[in-house]
């Protein structure tokens, strides 16, 4: 999106309020005439280049002239005429260093570092440029400079400050709320007519910044300054503000009935009006009720995913409503597997042509990835096992004793898992966070489960069923959605149906003809 620029003209010219003219050499009184005819030929330049380049040569051959200060000023208003932001902001920095009271320098190094802020997202530079706001706010009135003309430039430069530091607490701080205090001070020391205008670009940021989630969201002034900005800005900027203004307003208000009239009270005035401006839509808890109470709704029909919204966002009546019909019965499991733990193993061990099974425990669960392959030694099978297994099951496996003579021809291994956990609903798996966990009733060998990534779907794919035990409701966090956990005891899985071979074609043989005679 194009970014909104409007130059704060205002501020600009208010600043000669406290630009020094251009003295003659005779005023400052420079003895050496070598200097003096410097300093004339410098300031009298009529091509700003060449000026620019002769200031500065002078400040290079005399460095501790008593001209320094007014040359160094005439260098800044050099820069500014020639549109260079990065010389001006070197002249600026060199005319505080000599007057670090110096309004005009301290303003204009503002600025600029703001536009370099906004350019670059550097931190400190973001830093640099709000120490020199803050500066700016705390300078005190020049003995020199009237009351009038004082109010006059603090009401031009002020609401800058207060942007180039708010610019800062949204890039560099990432403290939204801080950048909304600054950028509601801004505003308030600008006539609504201003606001129109100078200040429009920062309404922008202002309305972003309060459609941001964390502490300092507040959707309704969102959409007030959104709505705002779209009423003033220029035309080929409106298709490009009118879609945030839309989202948020639907996302609030549950509708676009009623925008119009917001649009209209936003051109009236920079500040929404204290009460109800929009009104929220209903929360999704509301929502769900109102559906639970239509009569002609079944809630045994109710697809899952909608089973699953009541529980994670219902209230606990209406959740514990829809559990009474869910609990106890059967249902699929169709879902992407998001973890799938060996938790035990299946042993075979083979000697003398005697077959014994055993079942082994794993003292932390494991992927089937990592149980070794068929092709392991039997001897690394066998450590695989002692090094993994628990104890008291692996010691009743007389075969894997140190001690024990008989050769092993065979060990075989295989990871089983007795609990999947499924991403189902769609917001589930945008966040990889499970919602259902099937406890199956038998440990399912690892050839049988899908991988982590995979879907279970419904027959004729591969399904996984069981049976609704429990659920709870899992609260909001500054990063997930409040959602439901379900778990399904009695797991099992329903193998890929395979596909019934076609019937054969009979073709009917053409009738024998007699031979000719």
């Amino acid at each position: 999106m194009k970014k909104l620029v409007f130059a704060s003209v205002m501020a600009l010219a208010s600043l000669s309020l406290v630009y020094a003219p251009t003295l003659r050499a005779q005023d400052l009184s420079i003895k050496d005439p070598a200097e003096y005819n410097a300093y004339q030929m410098a300031t009298t330049q009529s091509d700003p280049k060449a000026k620019a380049a002769a200031l500065e040569q002078f400040l290079v051959t005399y460095p501790q002239s008593v001209a320094k200060k007014v040359v160094l000023d005439a260098l800044v208003d050099t820069y500014q005429g020639l549109n260079d932001g990065d010389h001006a902001l070197s002249a600026a920095s060199r005319l505080l260093q000599v007057d670090p009271e110096n309004m005009k320098a301290v303003y204009i190094s503002a600025v600029i570092k703001k536009a370099q802020c906004g350019k670059t997202q550097d931190a400190q530079t973001c830093d640099d440029g709000a120490a020199l706001a803050r500066k700016g706010l705390a300078t005190a009135k020049p003995a020199s400079t009237s009351v009038d003309d004082w109010k006059k430039l603090t009401a031009a430069t002020y609401p800058v400050y207060h942007s180039v530091i708010a610019l800062d607490d949204a890039i560099s701080k990432k403290d939204f709320k801080a950048a909304e205090d600054e950028y509601t001070q801004e505003l308030m020391l600008y006539t609504d007519t201003q606001t129109q205008n100078v200040a429009l670009a920062d309404e922008l940021q202002l309305a972003t910044a309060y459609s941001l989630p964390g502490a300092g969201q507040d959707l309704v002034k969102a959409v007030w300054f959104f709505a705002r900005v779209w009423d003033f800005a220029p035309p080929a900027y409106k298709t490009q503000i009118e879609p945030k203004l839309e989202y948020y307003y639907n996302k609030y208000h549950g509708k676009l009935e009623g925008l119009d009239a917001v649009k209209s009270a936003a051109s009236a005035t920079t500040f929404p009006p204290n009460g109800t401006i929009i009104t929220p839509a209903p929360t999704p808890a509301e929502r769900i009720h109102q559906m639970l109470t239509d009569p002609t709704i079944v809630l045994s029909k109710l697809a899952l995913s909608d089973k699953e919204t009541i529980l994670a966002l219902g209230s606990k009546e209406d959740a514990e409503k829809i559990w009474a019909v869910m609990k106890d019965q059967q249902t699929p499991v169709p879902g992407v597997v998001l973890a799938a733990p060996v938790s035990g193993l299946k042993i075979a061990i083979t000697q003398a042509a005697k077959t014994a099974d055993f079942v082994v425990a794993l003292k932390s669960p494991m992927a089937c990835a990592d149980i070794p392959m068929a092709t392991a030694t039997a001897d690394d099978k066998k450590q695989f096992i002692l090094t993994n297994g628990v104890k008291d099951d692996t010691d009743k496996i007389e075969a894997l004793s140190p001690d024990y003579k008989r050769p092993i021809t065979k060990l075989a291994i295989e990871g089983t898992v007795s609990v999947i956990k499924v991403a189902v609903t769609g917001d589930a798996k945008e966040a990889k966070t499970p919602d259902f966990i099937v406890n199956l009733k038998e440990p399912a060998p690892c050839k049988e489960v899908p991988a982590v990534g995979d879907e279970f779907k419904l027959q004729p794919g591969i399904e996984l069923d069981g049976t609704y035990d429990t659920y709870r409701q899992i609260p909001a966090t500054a990063t997930l959605a409040q959602s439901a956990e379900i778990v399904v005891r009695d797991g099992f899985i329903q193998a890929e149906a395979k596909k019934k071979p076609a019937a054969p074609v009979h073709h009917t043989a053409p009738a024998h003809r007699s031979a000719s005679h």
